[in-house]
């Protein structure tokens, strides 16, 4: 991996329900930022150029914002989902969907759904609800993210290893513009 690149770490619980969670979160110190609101990403690609790499290029709108995200390859592990990541803010999503489409690029998955974003100082959590159920996304240090593992009661048997555009396409969830991948987990 490029030392230059930042690394994303992070895991997706499945959770009977977001409004459970979230006082249990506050009581471990974090604060919400964004409160719970619709959020859209549509990954784009030449084909399955990015794909076939195990990459994905997401352009997500979410919080009165809107972000590009590149994400490399994944690591493997057993539990984390550990990858490189480069993430910024854009001033306007649809200036960069006429930009990404002046370069070859077409949007190739749509997914939609409820996030509400919390901080605190070594983790980033995110209360997920899709059409297909409630997820909690924990983003910083692995050992961070495994201490508020335990202190959540959140055992690794309630990780999700699919990502989400896996699973936004196995319960008929997405808008696809593309035939399917030869591989079975696009990269998002």
């Amino acid at each position: 991996m490029n030392p230059n690149i930042p690394i994303e770490t992070e895991v997706k619980l499945r959770i009977s329900s977001t409004r459970e969670l979230a006082p249990r979160l506050a009581a471990l110190g974090f604060q919400l930022e964004i409160p719970a609101q619709s959020e859209r990403s549509v990954l784009w690609d030449r084909g399955t150029e990015l794909l076939s790499q195990g990459c994905a290029l997401r352009v997500r709108t979410y919080g009165g914002g809107a972000w590009i995200t590149w994400k490399g390859p994944k690591v493997k592990d057993p539990l984390l989902k550990i990858r490189p990541e480069i993430e910024t803010r854009i001033a306007s999503a649809e200036a960069m969907t006429g930009i990404l489409r002046a370069l070859g690029y077409t949007p190739v998955l749509t997914m939609e759904k409820t996030r509400a974003l919390l901080r605190r100082e070594d983790l980033v959590a995110c209360l997920d609800e899709t059409p297909f159920g409630c997820y909690l996304e924990l983003e910083g240090e692995p050992d961070a993210i495994l201490k508020a593992m335990a202190s959540l009661g959140l055992g690794p048997e309630l990780a999700e290893l699919r990502s989400y555009p896996t699973l936004f396409l196995e319960h008929g969830c997405a808008s696809r513009n593309i035939p399917p991948p030869s591989h079975d987990e696009p990269a998002g």
